[in-house]
């Protein structure tokens, strides 16, 4: 049993983010997530998922949340022998939520970069994503430098706004948008002229303008991991353990062979300034 002082420092690190973070969407009272056994108590873990990004984490036509992370959530939440209760968020809106305590874990198509280490801790990578700019075909663009001038797309705070606008600086007009689906749409629509995407922005893409758009060069190469708030042992310790399992046991390949359609790539053993394990 976790002690009183150790219950009330949780609810006073929530209580700062609530403070400094303005979310309309969340309440200001029972706002705050619990402890692991708090959520087995309640039989429900509160998961946070992306709303609108197939296949990662999507609504399907059955008004029931889909996708790669909903079927990871999915398994957590049984793995904790407890229902899954998702919440979908915008790009933006991920960190913020967790932070106030809306959502006890994101499994949100989060890329694990040093700069949001430093916000929320990152469990171990459970999937792999190639992120790149997109364009017409018959648009030149073969790295930052052809970027001068252009107006891009990327989804707000996302890993691909970090990349382009590190190499690409003042030189592009970078247009934030809510999410990846608002992205795309921006581009079809001609409101930007490239945009920054995941690996699956071709084949959505394609689908909406057969051969219109291509990859014109990566960015990087960006792992997945869970989010949990910084300090909870008990979540980051747990949410390690089950994906440890299911990378052994077969369970995340076989999710990955529905929605990816590849293999689970090779995760690294360790990421600069990312750590996976709570202090």
């Amino acid at each position: 049993m976790k002690s009183k002082s150790v219950k009330l420092n949780r609810r006073a690190i929530l209580a700062l983010a609530a403070a400094t973070v303005t979310l309309p969407f969340i309440a200001p009272v029972d706002a705050f997530a619990g402890t692991v056994d708090e959520a087995k108590a309640k039989g429900k873990v509160v998961i946070g998922i992306q709303g609108d990004n197939s296949p990662w984490g999507f609504v399907n036509s059955s008004g029931v949340q889909d996708g790669l992370d909903a079927d990871i959530g999915k398994a957590f939440a049984e793995y904790l022998g407890v229902k899954a209760e998702f919440v979908p968020l915008a790009v933006a809106n991920r960190i913020p939520a967790l932070m106030t305590g809306k959502v006890d874990v994101l499994f949100a198509t989060m890329g694990m970069t040093a700069e949001r280490a430093k916000t929320i801790q990152f469990s171990q990578p459970y999937a792999g994503n190639v992120l790149s700019v997109y364009g017409p075909k018959d648009k030149k663009i073969a790295g930052f430098d052809d970027l001068s001038g252009v107006a891009v797309g990327v989804p707000k705070s996302s890993a691909m706004d970090t990349a382009i606008t590190a190499g690409a600086g003042t030189k592009a007009n970078i247009l934030r948008f809510d999410d990846d689906a608002a992205n795309i749409q921006a581009l079809i629509s001609g409101q930007v002229e490239v945009v920054g995407g995941n690996q699956f922005y071709g084949d959505r893409l394609n689908a909406a303008a057969a051969g219109k758009y291509e990859s014109k060069f990566d960015l990087t190469t960006l792992y997945n991991g869970a989010g949990t708030r910084p300090g909870e042992k008990d979540w980051n310790e747990t949410i390690n353990a089950f994906l440890t399992k299911i990378k052994g046991d077969g369970e995340l390949a076989k999710i990955y062979t529905k929605w990816m359609k590849r293999d689970v790539p090779s995760f690294p053993a360790s990421l600069p300034e990312i750590p996976f394990t709570a202090k």
